[in-house]
């Protein structure tokens, strides 16, 4: 249980930029309807509505906003007007990158992406060159100072959480994404409280950036993340912390 979460060091720089914040509605709204749209406007037994409520209430986006969301996807067909499309290349140094996004137009999401790369000296792959790097885990983080290191070790793993890794701020706690909601209740429950979780896509190994290409990475990750179409940014990117650039 050791290390420097560079997960959440890549949490902590996400939404710094303001053109990002105000996109954060829109794309966590996208993603309530398209959820309610495919499996149903009841969280219980639709885990990714489940997320998706979670998250936006974690960005504070009003209740109004929600229920709207949820009825748009209710009364659609399943699914219809968005496609699921994940980009998958190279940034900086070789890292690797992934976009997930929810479009209503491939081809417009896809020039975009793909602007977004040449424009950041990156390259655009094709399906699968890099998404074997990375797994799908559930994290979630809690504040170091709120929960002795035993103590959330014991709770965590005995309620079937995979690892629990200690940064210097917080405890980043890892999951099946099967046992999520499970870890995450066995926490609510203990009075522990997270500083964010979520279900992420964490990279089996990290490639380590500095100066000018770490400098870009991070321009290439806020350019995918202010596309309208994009949902989600995946990076294996080692950056370093902002009093280290």
């Amino acid at each position: 249980m050791s290390g420097h979460s560079k997960w959440a060091n890549i949490k902590r720089k996400k939404g710094k930029n303001d053109a990002l914040r105000a996109k954060i509605t829109t794309k966590i709204s996208k993603e309530i309807t398209i959820a309610a749209r495919m499996g149903g406007g009841d969280p219980i037994g639709n885990m990714r509505l489940k997320l998706a409520l979670q998250k936006a209430k974690e960005n504070n986006i009003p209740k109004d906003n929600i229920q709207r969301a949820v009825q748009k996807g209710v009364g659609a067909a399943g699914g219809a007007g968005f496609d699921e499309v994940t980009y998958e290349g190279y940034g900086p140094g070789g890292a690797a990158v992934i976009a997930e996004c929810n479009t209503d137009n491939r081809n417009r999401a896809a020039a975009a992406v793909r602007h977004a790369f040449s424009h950041h000296g990156g390259s655009l792959g094709e399906s699968g060159c890099v998404g074997w790097m990375f797994k799908k885990k559930g994290i979630l983080v809690v504040d170091r100072e709120t929960v002795d290191e035993d103590a959330i070790m014991m709770l965590a793993l005995d309620s079937g959480a995979e690892d629990v890794k200690a940064d210097e701020d917080v405890f980043e706690i890892i999951t099946a994404p099967g046992d999520f909601f499970t870890v995450q209740e066995a926490l609510e429950k203990n009075g522990i409280s997270t500083t964010a979780s979520e279900i992420s896509m964490i990279p089996d190994t990290t490639v380590a950036l500095a100066g000018d290409a770490a400098s870009t990475m991070q321009n290439l990750i806020d350019e995918l993340e202010e596309l309208d179409d994009v949902q989600e940014v995946y990076t294996n990117a080692d950056l370093p912390d902002e009093d280290e650039e």
